[in-house]
């Protein structure tokens, strides 16, 4: 079991290690397309369609290490009004909606990269693009979302601290 925990954390990591790197593309493709506008030179097409798919693969990568780091945004203002019974028992109830909200955006999105896989979908932009690479990261990221709220549901940590204000 622990081999196994060790894999599935190490995914988790290499996705926010991908997340990270796309953020750097994202600042080198805009930075460079910018300069190239400047310079009276039209960037090429695939400059900005790159960026626009980092977006979505940065945001769905990066979401899971979010959720384990706590990094995600969330409000405290209710939670650190309550005293420590109420307000663990509250917190994992907003856990459990965050699981199933996943689960289903899960199932929602294994349905449409099979669909995708099926039709033999392609985004058509600057470059014949499969969607279904576009559309996977759907079910993996809410998949793995779901894991991670899932250890508040029932593990020792918390999502929410009750320390509104404290540490802004």
């Amino acid at each position: 079991m622990a081999a196994l925990y060790r894999i599935y954390s190490a995914l988790v990591y290499v996705m926010a290690f991908i997340a990270g790197a796309t953020l750097v593309w994202l600042m080198i493709s805009t930075i460079t397309s910018v300069m190239m506008r400047n310079l009276g030179l039209q960037p090429a097409a695939w400059l900005f369609t790159s960026a626009e798919y980092g977006i979505l693969y940065m945001t769905m990568l990066g979401a899971p290490w979010l959720v384990r780091e706590k990094g995600h945004v969330h409000i405290e203002l209710v939670t650190s009004a309550l005293p420590d019974g109420p307000r663990k028992i509250v917190s994992r109830l907003v856990a459990l909606g965050c699981v199933i909200v996943c689960l289903i955006l899960t199932w929602k999105g294994i349905e449409l990269f099979l669909t995708n896989i099926e039709r033999g979908d392609y985004d058509t932009r600057a470059y014949y693009y499969p969607r279904w690479l576009l559309t996977i990261t759907f079910p993996l990221s809410f998949g793995i979302m779901a894991i991670e709220f899932s250890r508040f549901i029932f593990g020792s940590d918390l999502m929410h601290t009750g320390e509104a204000g404290i540490h802004e």
